[in-house]
């Protein structure tokens, strides 16, 4: 159990270090990442304004019905490319990557490579 809590502490300690330095501004907002066991959920954040522009996840419809019978990788593949799709309807080129404190690693990785493929620059 101590470890459990010691490394959700862990993560906790490196997302604030993370957010200290990351801001997402009206010009470059922040393309935020959070990880759960099943799901993956990607938003793009203004913090100027205190706003979500944009935002996908494994559980959207659209997302959704194309995530059966393959890896949370792939799933993960599927939801940089629709947020980046969303952000570039929305005139939004250049955002700010926040892994949350999750390492650089397998579906956070997954999803931000494709949505920098997918026309996202960061």
């Amino acid at each position: 159990m101590s470890g459990e809590v010691d490394k959700r502490q862990a993560r906790e300690r490196r997302r604030q270090r993370v957010r200290h330095k990351v801001f997402g501004t009206p010009e470059r907002p922040r393309l935020s990442v959070y990880r759960s066991l099943s799901h993956i959920y990607a938003q793009v954040v203004d913090d100027s304004l205190g706003v979500t522009l944009v935002s996908a996840s494994t559980i959207d419809p659209e997302v959704r019905s194309m995530t059966e019978g393959i890896t949370k990788s792939e799933q993960a593949r599927l939801v940089g490319r629709k947020v980046a799709e969303r952000a570039a309807a929305k005139g939004i080129k250049q955002v700010v990557f926040d892994r949350a404190g999750y390492k650089y690693h397998g579906r956070v990785k997954a999803l931000a490579e494709a949505s920098r493929e997918a026309g996202l620059d960061f």
